[in-house]
């Protein structure tokens, strides 16, 4: 378990000032606290799918890992990744071997990063499943707050996320998504 930046997303609980903004804040707002974000996206991947598919044809590796080889697109993985990236200002992120993020963070930080995101991917992924759909991948970003590492910014949404349905997946290509 790690804890993240919410403080609220009600209304009622924002600053005054805030509470006048009411009807466009409401539904579509929360109020978090200022963290230090890490300067790395932290991926997990447990479909072969988007950037890691072009990586694999191209080398047979994501961020360096060794794959299998003879992976169709949108295979499943043997076991989910940790595939991290840089976080780019503009355009694509680019995706970066552990080591490089160590390198940018310390060690013990992209062991814990690694660790957390693959736990978290794990129970969103079983918990999806439940419900009929395939998490292929998700992207978390992660900051402290004090000296607290908390988990920041937008969480298994289709914007971090690629959700496939199971009914309808079929390695080999593209998958639709949510």
């Amino acid at each position: 378990t790690i804890p993240n930046h919410l403080i609220s997303a009600n209304v009622d609980e924002y600053p005054e000032p805030l509470r006048q903004y009411r009807e466009q804040l409401e539904g579509r707002s929360m109020l978090v606290h200022r963290a230090r974000m890490v300067d790395i996206e932290c991926v997990a991947r447990g479909y072969l799918s988007g950037s890691g598919w072009k990586e694999y044809v191209a080398n047979g590796t994501i961020c360096g890992i060794p794959l299998p080889p003879g992976l169709k697109e949108s295979d499943r993985l043997p076991a989910p990744i940790f595939t991290p990236a840089t976080k780019a200002q503009s355009g694509h992120d680019e995706n970066i071997p552990f080591e490089e993020a160590a390198k940018a963070v310390g060690t013990k930080l992209a062991n814990e990063l690694r660790d957390v995101t693959l736990q978290i991917y794990g129970k969103a992924a079983a918990y999806a499943e439940t419900r009929g759909i395939i998490l292929a991948d998700t992207k978390f970003e992660f900051g402290f707050v004090g000296n607290k590492l908390v988990l920041g910014d937008e969480v298994l949404t289709p914007d971090s996320s690629r959700f496939w349905p199971r009914a309808t997946y079929k390695p080999g290509g593209a998958q639709p998504s949510y």
